[in-house]
């Protein structure tokens, strides 16, 4: 069975990755700092927004597939995995661009990112719940 809904979001994840990434390696090339990060709040708040990234959305891709393959509606899936695409976009705007201080970008990309991340594991037991219980 394939998962159409869930690949656009991992296509559109990755390509997200890549943009952050880009923007690390910039900033590691500008700053010269091979490992770590120095005191620039731009350059730590890029390698956090990278990271945050790197930790949140896997395992929430993981979650929408699963529940994309066990039958819950792509309508389901769909709005929850803009509100995940959205969120990170949200975040990793918000980070950098308020420097890792609060951003309302940080503030509501979080949320939003909870919020997919929660209504998919609702989604996934609600699901389990109906077919087996």
């Amino acid at each position: 069975m394939i998962i159409p809904v869930t690949a656009v979001f991992a296509a559109v994840l990755g390509i997200l990755l890549l943009v952050l990434s880009a923007m690390v390696v910039r900033c590691r090339l500008k700053h010269q700092v091979g490992m770590g990060v120095n005191e620039n709040r731009v350059f730590q708040a890029t390698v956090r927004a990278h990271a945050n990234l790197v930790e949140y959305a896997p395992f929430a891709l993981i979650m929408l597939a699963i529940a994309e393959l066990n039958g819950v509606s792509s309508t389901w899936i769909y709005w929850s995995g803009m509100a995940l695409v959205v969120g990170r976009i949200l975040h990793a705007f918000g980070m950098i661009k308020g420097k890792g201080k609060t951003h309302m970008g940080r503030l509501v990309g979080t949320i939003l990112t909870w919020l997919s991340i929660l209504v998919t594991a609702i989604l996934l037991l609600w699901n389990v719940g109906t077919v087996y219980g």
